[in-house]
């Protein structure tokens, strides 16, 4: 039945689908204008008003009539701003509650007068080695690092994860790990690693390095300390 239904959908779309046109030579030309680093090939209207669909190679994006708005990929860009709007937005619609985080089951470094983050990372993810590494040295900002191995994706992390906790100096042993190359000892205590990766499946974080705001905006990947600090400052 739900193949039907299905079938009868699409069906229905190909019937009422009109050939799409050429856009006014207007619009054509201020979509232009507006992209001039965009290799266009063809600019036609659509079905929804207002909506026009760029060619650039073997891809589609759309745009409005000023070409200043690009939707691509499911976000939308300002091509003035050069900004995400949709990332933008997601980070508003998925703030998390700075006070839901257990700041004691996390290690603290960096510039203790700085602007707080908070970093959800695998010992053993790549992208986390390249976060850790542009933190190294970093001015102005305060880290709390809590330990997020995906064990799924990295069988050992949270072995490594083990030892970063029950080492002397936890800190220390993270940047030996992750950015030196560095052998930890086997670990051996009581860890809080459960209860953040509970913590992390409840504020929706399923990838590393993720990291949090003060202010509650959430963001995922690497970045060089001067982009985390403008992201820190809301800029």
């Amino acid at each position: 039945m739900r193949r039907l239904l299905l079938l009868g959908l699409v069906t229905g779309m190909m019937q009422t689908t009109a050939w799409a046109a050429a856009a006014p030579a207007e619009v054509d030309k201020s979509i232009r204008q507006a992209n001039t680093d965009l290799p266009i090939n063809t600019i036609e209207t659509t079905q929804i008003p207002s909506l026009y669909e760029l060619r650039v190679g073997n891809e589609v994006f759309y745009t409005n009539k000023t070409g200043r708005y690009i939707i691509a990929g499911g976000h939308i860009f300002d091509t003035v701003t050069k900004k995400d709007l949709t990332k933008d937005r997601l980070e508003v619609i998925n703030k998390i509650n700075w006070n839901d985080l257990p700041l004691d089951k996390a290690i603290v470094s960096g510039d203790p007068k700085g602007k707080e983050v908070a970093v959800f990372t695998d010992p053993d993810c790549p992208y986390c080695h390249q976060l850790e590494k542009a933190l190294v040295g970093a001015k102005g900002i305060k880290v709390y690092t809590f330990l997020f191995p995906l064990e799924s994706l990295h069988p050992q992390a949270k072995a490594h994860a083990t030892s970063i906790w029950c080492s002397k100096d936890r800190h220390a042993a993270l940047v030996d790990l992750m950015v030196n190359g560095k052998t930890l000892a086997e670990g051996e205590c009581s860890t809080p690693i459960a209860d953040i990766q509970a913590l992390a499946a409840s504020f929706g974080i399923r990838g590393t390095p993720t990291l949090i705001a003060r202010d509650g905006r959430k963001r995922s990947g690497a970045s060089s300390a001067e982009q985390l600090l403008a992201w820190l400052n809301n800029r």
